[in-house]
């Protein structure tokens, strides 16, 4: 069996190209199913999302199963392979297992850390279960990622700090403010930085949005976003006074800002007034800082935090890159004790079918033994069987994890002359199902 994930992201594609490869992720048991189908495919798993699309593929042949994931791609979004297998990567085995690790973690997301994409793997592959896609490799492997992810996201602070200058900014004004409650934020310009910013307060609970623009109508259509309010631009010292949060970012060439409006307004509201001048020139006087109850901070100050975060972030994701390389060793670890499971279980049929036929041998040789007595020789038959089975299978296990491992475990089978079937070796390993049936869980 081969493990490999087939995927356009925004490290390798445009948006024009990441768009024509969308899967609606509730509806996507259709697709699966028919990626399933096609040959080669054991199991398969699709994750879509706006920044990448992958598919995660078992397949009994690694060529055939990378060719025809291709063609699945083709011929379902109707794309010729010319316009996206230069964007496309393909990994394979380890380096697929330890490419999923990083998704869930967010080490392959646009901003390192995010934890959405990790909520999104498990929609996945929840959908691929319901779907019937998964097997017993996948099963084992998504569940792993999984738990990985929440360890990645609850343990370290690889998603706490922020690192875009909009989200800086409220992080900012959690220093001044305890809440955001009963917060109102006044846009100054209408542009599309001051509109991300004020989205981000939202987000953490500011109520009231109130905008001020040279063109009023530009204004109004900005308030509508926020259900809040417009004001005309000679209406701006109102405005300061009303709100507690100024965003401005108008790209006019003076200060729009001046020192002795803001004195004016701070000396009318005896409450603290924070400042985010993200214009480059700037549209707020510098010397505004000054002032009792005004907090005032530009681009340098808010890029010098992202800067420091995101050194933050990167460490944490050293941190985790290491767990990563831990869960990859759990994994190959537990993947090749799979080709053993068969054999393991045939021995331990037979040895305790052996026990069995001497029970009944003894019963027959000793008809008077009571019930307590038949008890007891058997559990003490079994007992023997469990101790003379244990060293051999946990030699085998370890024998699993090394070079040798084919030619111990036909040594194995032979010295204790273990006959399997087809069919035990395939079911463990994922392999029985009619060509459009599910695989059994």
């Amino acid at each position: 069996m081969h493990t490999l994930v087939v995927g356009l992201s925004h490290q390798t594609a445009p948006v024009e190209l990441r768009e024509k490869f969308s899967f609606d992720p509730d509806r996507i048991a259709i697709p699966l199913r028919s990626l399933r189908d096609m040959k080669s495919m054991l199991e398969c798993v699709i994750v879509s999302t706006c920044n990448r699309t992958e598919l995660y593929i078992v397949a009994d042949q690694l060529h055939t199963g990378e060719y025809y994931a291709k063609a699945f791609l083709e011929s379902w979004f109707r794309v010729s392979r010319e316009e996206f297998v230069p964007h496309l990567y393909v990994k394979t085995n380890k380096d697929a297992v330890e490419h999923l690790f990083r998704v869930v973690c967010g080490l392959e997301s646009l901003v390192i850390g995010e934890t959405q994409i990790l909520g999104q793997v498990k929609h996945a592959f929840q959908m691929a279960l319901q779907a019937g896609t998964t097997g017993t490799l996948f099963n084992h492997l998504f569940k792993q990622a999984i738990s990985l992810g929440k360890k990645a996201h609850t343990e370290t602070e690889i998603g706490q700090n922020a690192v875009s200058v909009s989200y800086a900014a409220v992080e900012l004004g959690k220093k001044l403010f305890t809440s955001f409650a009963k917060k109102t934020v006044l846009l100054v310009g209408a542009g599309k930085m001051s509109e991300l910013t004020a989205k981000h307060f939202q987000s953490v609970g500011v109520k009231d949005v109130l905008v001020v623009n040279r063109t009023f109508s530009k204004a109004e259509e900005l308030a509508k976003v926020f259900h809040g309010t417009a004001y005309p631009w000679g209406s701006l010292p109102q405005a300061l006074l009303a709100a507690d949060v100024v965003v401005s970012s108008t790209g006019a060439k003076n200060y729009v800002i001046t020192h002795e409006m803001i004195q004016t307004v701070v000396s009318e509201r005896k409450k603290p007034l924070f400042f985010i001048d993200i214009a480059v020139p700037r549209d707020i006087d510098p010397s505004v800082n000054e002032l009792d109850n005004a907090f005032l901070y530009n681009m340098d100050d808010l890029e010098e935090i992202v800067a420091a975060n995101i050194g933050l972030r990167q460490q944490e994701a050293e941190r985790v890159g290491a767990w990563i390389a831990e869960e990859q060793t759990l994994f190959q670890e537990w993947l090749d004790t799979l080709g053993v499971v068969p054999v393991i279980s045939a021995l331990r049929t037979k040895a305790l079918q052996i026990q069995a036929d001497a029970m009944m041998k003894i019963e027959r040789k000793l008809p008077d033994l009571t019930e307590q007595q038949r008890r007891v020789i058997n559990k003490q038959t079994k007992s023997i069987v469990n101790q003379m089975m244990h060293d051999p299978i946990m030699r085998m296990k370890e024998l699993a994890s090394t070079e040798e491992k084919e030619v111990a475990l036909q040594l194995f089978k032979h010295l204790f002359a273990l006959e399997l079937d087809n069919e035990q070796t395939d079911e463990v390993q994922g392999k029985v199902r009619p060509m459009g049936q599910p695989l059994m869980n």
